[in-house]
């Protein structure tokens, strides 16, 4: 087995294209021999340049020392056949996804390499497992996914197949450090942690246009400016392109064998078989003009919409004090005229403060007329607010309600009716699905959230968001959307339900 901090290693790429450019680039600014092959020939002889080009631009900006370019470019060496491999102590392959092509590549390297010589891929989405069983040596295979682009992904997942030796994950978790990358470390599930951990975004947020709850450029919205994220969904989706996304979220969804946390959307599909993939393809989910994004309408507002604000009082539910309070104090600053009584006015407009219920049955819950009633979600009232409508709220009391907030200075979006709004649902799914990769003990809990916040960029990892929120508060959102739809998707991981029993951090792994 090799060792990753010897001062002479020797590291074989196969796939001379973006991503195996990234890897031969920190191998060998790690002071890294590297061979470069591809069965196109002329992609291996000009990766070289290549890269050293890119060296030489960050020496330029000074990022980088001229002399620690010009070194780590003259360890970079194409090779013309895959015998030249014969003394690489590591080999990592970054070709096609597709499985038949992982196998036969490592057949052909195994009749080339020593048997100590360890045969990492860099699959995104096939069983490391699959590609060693077909293997003469199956136990010196592993799984090293990187994230492109590689330079600046600072993470790297490190996959142990069924049949990996463990030695193979601890010496790639070695060189991923000494590369200058983070390792985080998982079983080979389908997803291993960032895709795996992805398809709460994705696919709820998918649901939600759907269902006909909110557009897409409204739930983009909330979720960046209530839940801190970078990007919403659908940006995400444009970014990745669908031609990316959508095989991903069916083959996690497969090799799951259907399980409905992971299930897809028709809507995907069909925009995918239109062509519409997003930045590559000019139209998406956004237009692009020039690359970038041309900006959707806005939604509603107006001179009627003030007006209606001066003549309704607004009524807030006692029911959360905190909330209540919070809610009172934007209201105020508005100027809003409020209704203190302990049951609303007739003509006064009525807030609910749900947790993980729609406005109708909050509405009803409390008594309340549905056509004088919103919803305000009250988990994400610091940021982007997010009204909800009962199927028969009057457009009145919607405007008066939508009027007030906007006078506060508060961004807003108006929805229809949804248990759990747009961000209690989205968030809980991320925390929930991040539990049962816990769970699935896939990965420990601290590795998760490392992988999501550094392969994602989301503001927090799953469970320490999970911890942000409560663990109680998580569960009481899932456990009213399963209520609602009575949908497996929606039933919450035990490892989430025990720690909210015990009152216990999400990320705290078992002894």
């Amino acid at each position: 087995m090799f060792d990753a901090n010897r001062e002479r290693l020797v590291l074989g790429v196969v796939g001379a294209g973006l991503m195996g450019r990234g890897i031969a680039q920190i191998a060998a600014l790690a002071g890294i021999d590297v061979l470069l092959f591809d069965t196109r020939a002329e992609a291996a002889a000009e990766a070289p340049a290549a890269v050293g080009q890119m060296l030489t631009t960050l020496a330029a900006k000074g990022k980088l020392a001229a002399d620690a370019a010009a070194r780590a470019s003259a360890r970079i060496v194409a090779a013309d056949e895959l015998s030249a491999f014969s003394g690489c102590h590591l080999v990592v392959e970054a070709i096609v996804e597709k499985l038949d092509a992982k196998r036969g590549l490592f057949q052909q390297l195994e009749a080339v390499v020593a048997d100590d010589c360890v045969l990492a891929t860099n699959t995104s989405s096939l069983s490391v497992t699959d590609i060693a069983a077909a293997c003469r040596v199956p136990g010196r295979v592993g799984g090293f996914h990187f994230f492109s682009p590689v330079p600046l992904m600072k993470v790297v997942e490190v996959i142990d197949g069924v049949l990996s030796d463990a030695r193979v994950g601890d010496a790639l978790i070695a060189l991923a450090r000494r590369m200058g990358h983070t390792p985080v470390r998982a079983k080979d599930t389908p997803g291993f942690i960032v895709n795996h951990a992805g398809r709460g975004l994705l696919t709820e947020g998918l649901r939600i246009v759907g269902e006909g709850i909110a557009d897409f450029a409204q739930v983009d919205r909330v979720l960046r400016g209530a839940a801190g994220f970078r990007l919403g969904p659908f940006e995400l989706l444009d970014l990745t392109g669908l031609d990316v996304s959508q095989p991903v979220m069916e083959s996690i969804y497969n090799q799951y064998y259907q399980e409905p946390r992971y299930r897809p959307s028709p809507i995907a599909r069909q925009r995918l078989a239109a062509g519409l993939l997003g930045r590559k393809s000019g139209r998406g989910f956004y237009t692009y003009a020039d690359g970038a994004a041309v900006p959707p309408q806005a939604e509603e507002g107006g001179a009627n919409v003030a007006s209606a604000a001066a003549l309704a009082p607004i009524w807030v539910s006692r029911r959360d004090a905190a909330a209540r309070a919070q809610v009172l104090g934007l209201l105020a600053a508005a100027g809003a005229p409020i209704d203190d009584g302990e049951r609303p006015h007739a003509e006064s407009v009525c807030l609910v403060l749900p947790l993980g219920q729609d406005a109708t049955a909050a509405a009803l819950a409390e008594g309340l007329d549905p056509r004088r009633t919103l919803a305000l979600d009250p988990l994400f009232a610091g940021g982007h607010l997010t009204l909800m409508t009962t199927p028969i709220t009057d457009p009145a009391a919607r405007d008066a309600a939508r009027a007030a907030f906007a006078a506060a200075g508060a961004p807003l979006s108006v929805i229809h009716d949804s248990p759990g709004f747009v961000a209690q649902r989205v968030v809980a799914m991320i925390v929930n699905i991040g539990c049962d990769i816990a769970q699935q003990r896939i990965a420990t809990p601290a590795d998760i959230d490392r992988a999501v916040t550094l392969g994602l960029g989301y503001p927090k990892g799953p469970l320490a968001m999970g911890d942000a929120l409560g663990a109680t508060t998580v569960l009481s959102i899932l456990e009213a959307l399963h209520d609602f739809y009575r949908d497996p998707r929606y039933r919450p991981s035990p490892w989430l339900i025990r720690r909210a029993r015990l009152g216990v951090s999400l990320l705290t792994p078992e002894s």
